[in-house]
């Protein structure tokens, strides 16, 4: 047994790495990178050498290049101060200076592209731009650009899958009150696990808001979103109604002699450490505290949650019916009941997936008034309805198609003629060796059905508007979000090798014959 899982779950890791691979080398590699900057307000609104630096920036930032300007390169590097004069002048070489030169001639930009010539880097000076009137309409830039391989962006996403807060997170040297403690929470009435120096103030804490229990402690770094502008973990775990309201003493207050309640909606459990601080943030937050930046308080399920609602309902609703109905098209073997069951299984895999969703949707709507889409639901349970129901049917005939068959093989098997020439009755041989024996071709299947909860369905969400996992993908292909692109495949992938693993321990724990060890099997 142990030797199995330790092989499998290192088939696991390679296979996982492997597909992550692929895709990165797709979307990163094999793709136009430009892409990504078609729905780019800022890199539209620039042009000339401020348009290409700033695709460069956008480049770095969603893992395409490793980055280097003159600018930081001076001050990180060679210990300039910005304010020296020394420092502006080289950087007023490269903005401003009109040359025929390769690079600006200056010792600190000669050394700059000599370092990042020998180290791989792609050199180049980005000239301003000198209009007809000699009007300097574009900065000059000089950078270093240099490729990240597949291998290189691989090992880097790995690298930091995980990571856990500590007290030294932040990289602030005005900092100097670093601890983890617990603390009586104001908000909860109970205690939390608070920080300081980490990013979030709120590590471990309470609320009333399933599963009750929450943390910012450990993380899972999927990357980050270029449509939502934050890590694709918190896409994933946000939450998708609409804000709301609630009455709440501000962080500014919590100390003061009388504190007062105000109308907020903000989650202040959420707030992250800033070096900076504004009037706003000083009079909301308090003067001097820097954890500031509370999300909006929603409402609702979050994006995995409503996945996993609809899929869970839709999966024990087709065990619910797809089984005892397979089960009776075997015993009604060539009647009615069975003609009519295989006539839904053959429309439901003849008919193209959208057609079918369609076409229920439209009766759910015309006959029971339901909403079409998600976000017209007036009270929101309804909007699960629809694509409850799409995504059930599908899946009830499958299982009673593959019911109906091992059944049947399991009543022609010659263990079922010998019982019956040992006087069984038909109801002792069903239910002592058909039945137990057709249900083992589906047991493997049962742990895939409902971790697949968890992944969605990328066509029925779609279809309903359903802001969930499935959809997410879809949203992310369009949008060229690689990020969510690379983070839905580490899921899913995941999700799915986890289900075969389970499903092979649980048919090991309910077929006889199948033994992890020598003992049996």
């Amino acid at each position: 047994m142990k030797k199995y899982l330790f092989k499998r779950i290192l088939f696991s890791i390679f296979s996982l790495i492997v597909v992550t691979g692929t895709v990165m080398l797709l979307v990163y590699s094999l793709m136009d990178r430009s892409l990504i900057l078609i729905d780019d307000e800022g890199y539209k609104k620039r042009n000339g050498s401020d348009k290409i630096a700033y695709s460069y920036q956008r480049y770095e930032e969603f893992g395409y290049i490793y980055l280097e300007q003159f600018p930081s390169w001076l001050t990180t590097q060679k210990n300039l101060d910005p304010s020296s004069q020394e420092y502006k002048d080289a950087v007023a070489v490269v903005q401003n200076i009109d040359s025929e030169r390769d690079i600006p001639d200056n010792p600190y930009c000669q050394e700059f592209a000599v370092t990042f010539n020998k180290a791989g880097y792609k050199v180049e000076w980005l000239q301003p731009f000198i209009n007809s009137k000699g009007v300097r309409t574009t900065s000059g830039y000089l950078v270093a650009t240099k490729d990240k391989n597949v291998f290189t962006r691989l090992g880097e996403y790995f690298g930091r899958f995980f990571s856990i807060e500590t007290p030294w997170t932040v990289d602030d040297p005005n900092l100097t009150d670093r601890y983890f403690r617990w603390e009586w929470d104001p908000y909860s009435n109970m205690p939390a696990l608070v920080g300081s120096g980490s990013t979030h103030r709120y590590l471990i804490y309470f609320d009333d808001k399933f599963p009750f229990v929450h943390q910012n402690l450990f993380h899972i770094n999927l990357g980050r979103s270029k449509r939502y502008h934050i890590d694709t973990t918190e896409v994933l775990l946000s939450r998708t109604g609409d804000a709301y309201d609630t009455e709440k003493i501000l962080p500014a207050d919590i100390y003061s002699e009388n504190p007062q309640k105000e109308l907020s909606d903000l989650d202040f459990h959420t707030v992250t450490y800033s070096k900076t601080i504004s009037d706003w943030d000083a009079e909301t937050y308090g003067e001097g505290n820097h954890y500031i930046n509370a999300q909006q308080q929603k409402d609702g399920f979050t994006r995995i949650g409503n996945s996993f609602i609809i899929g869970m309902i839709a999966t024990i609703g087709a065990y619910l019916l797809g089984l005892p109905i397979g089960i009776w098209m075997a015993r009604k073997k060539d009647k009615l009941p069975d003609k009519i069951g295989n006539l839904y299984i053959v429309f439901i895999i003849a008919v193209p997936s959208l057609a079918y969703i369609y076409m229920f949707a439209a009766i759910g709507m015309n006959l029971f008034n339901l909403p079409f889409k998600w976000q017209y639901a007036a009270v929101p349970i309804l909007g699960f309805i629809l694509p409850t129901i799409s995504l059930m049917l599908p899946s009830v005939g499958g299982l009673m198609r593959w019911t109906r068959r091992f059944m049947i093989d399991q009543e022609n098997a010659d263990y079922v003629k010998f019982a019956r020439s040992q006087g069984l009755t038909e109801k002792e041989i069903f239910r002592k060796h058909i039945f137990r024996n057709a249900m083992i071709f589906l047991v493997h299947g049962i742990p895939g059905a409902i971790l697949g909860n968890l992944v969605g369905a990328i066509v029925t969400e779609r279809v309903y508007n359903v802001p969930g996992i499935g959809g997410l993908l879809t949203e992310a292909i369009n949008h060229y979000d690689n990020g969510v692109i690379v983070a839905a495949t580490v899921f899913y992938t995941a999700i799915s090798i986890l289900a075969l693993l389970l499903g092979d321990l649980l048919l090991a724990k309910y077929d006889p014959r199948v033994s992890f060890t020598n003992e049996r099997g």
